[in-house]
């Protein structure tokens, strides 16, 4: 993987350029739509490239337990097993067992646990997850670490963090002795809201040495406010020439936030699953479309998108769909979400290059919170 700053916006932090991988090229700063199961639910590969995605970010968690390593490696591995020939990351599931709670136990080598389908025990280590995510074909591999929920004693915190750093060496030492794809291990930092925890993950992290580096346990309960100042001062803890992925957090005005911050990669299930509750994203704020309000609206979800739901079909044919259980609808107001959010990484990226970010970030979030 290669990583190539294009542009430093001359108003903020923000910047844009390019992750080249195997698969082929990423521009930053990149949204990645969720595809949890190999799949971002209900959309198709060829609709994802057609709204303008350029990366996706998979689980390895829900991967290993179905369908399982052996059949993703008969099948060529994740991209041909799904059809989806861009680039791929892939999560090492770590949040996913943790949030397990119950069902899991720590130590220092790892993490034991019983699957959430079938009750079945499995242990993960810093060492097999690497081992399965290079399996897997994937073009960005993330560690086994510890996500903390919010709030949680520092106490606890800092064992957690130094849990953390020891899996990343770890996992570092693997990678290394296994890679063999030209795939990239990003770090994870850690530390709740703590500044200090923070400073010392991210400095410890830079030791043991990156592709890139993630700012984990951001968005997990905590206050707005502590989250944009976390990862302003986590983002400016990582070293310039790393891109900067700011894992799970995807409301659109925490992501411009971020942006101007110099985060460069984000993830988040919000379009998809808030798409199929009816919840639709428009550049002058939330639509809920099942409301009685589209009943009888026959405009697009937006005027002047280009997406196949604005092109073809109304607010009111959509409430329809809802009303009726048709999944349809579903899928419309997810592929305008999807769509929607490329656009918005798209004009940041735009805005970036011609010195005018946080005009373009002001501008949107007054419009967007006016609705």
């Amino acid at each position: 993987m290669k990583f190539n700053i294009e542009h430093k916006d001359a108003s903020s932090h923000a910047r844009c350029g390019k992750i080249t991988t195997v698969h082929g090229e990423v521009n930053t700063p990149v949204f990645m739509p969720v595809a949890t199961r190999a799949s971002v639910k209900a959309i198709s590969g060829r609709e994802l490239s057609d709204c303008g995605v350029e990366m996706i970010i998979s689980n390895a968690y829900h991967l290993y337990l179905r369908p399982g390593q052996d059949i993703i490696e008969k099948a060529g591995g994740l991209h041909e097993f799904m059809g989806w020939k861009k680039p791929i990351t892939t999560d090492s599931g770590g949040y996913q067992v943790f949030s397990l709670a119950g069902l899991r136990k720590i130590n220092d080598n790892g993490v034991e646990f019983r699957s959430h389908i079938d009750g079945s025990r499995h242990f993960f280590t810093p060492e097999n997850v690497v081992d399965f995510q290079l399996a897997l074909g994937s073009d960005i591999l993330m560690p086994l670490d510890e996500c903390v929920h919010y709030p949680a004693e520092k106490g606890y915190v800092e064992e957690s963090v130094n849990l953390t750093l020891q899996w990343a060496a770890r996992s570092k030492k693997e990678f290394t002795e296994k890679n063999r794809s030209g795939a990239a291990l990003f770090g994870i930092v850690q530390g709740s809201t703590y500044k200090d925890l923070r400073t010392r993950c991210a400095e410890e992290l830079l030791a043991i040495g990156f592709d890139g580096y993630a700012l984990g346990g951001v968005g997990v309960g905590e206050p707005a406010e502590a989250a944009e100042e976390i990862t302003a001062h986590t983002a400016a803890l990582l070293p310039e020439e790393s891109p900067r992925y700011l894992m799970g957090v995807g409301p659109p005005l925490d992501i411009l936030a971020a942006i101007s911050c110099g985060v460069d990669m984000f993830d988040c299930v919000v379009p998809t699953r808030n798409g199929r509750n009816g919840q639709a994203f428009t550049f002058s704020g939330e639509v809920q479309l099942r409301n009685a309000t589209s009943k009888e609206d026959f405009a697009p979800i937006e005027e002047g998108c280009a997406c196949p739901a604005c092109r073809d079909y109304t607010r009111g044919y959509i409430r329809h769909l809802f009303n009726v259980n048709e999944m349809l609808g579903m899928r419309l107001v997810s592929l305008h979400n999807i769509y929607f959010y490329v656009k918005l990484i798209r004009l940041s990226r735009e805005a970036i290059r011609a010195d005018r970010f946080l005009d373009f970030k002001n501008r949107f979030m007054n419009e967007f919170r006016q609705n």
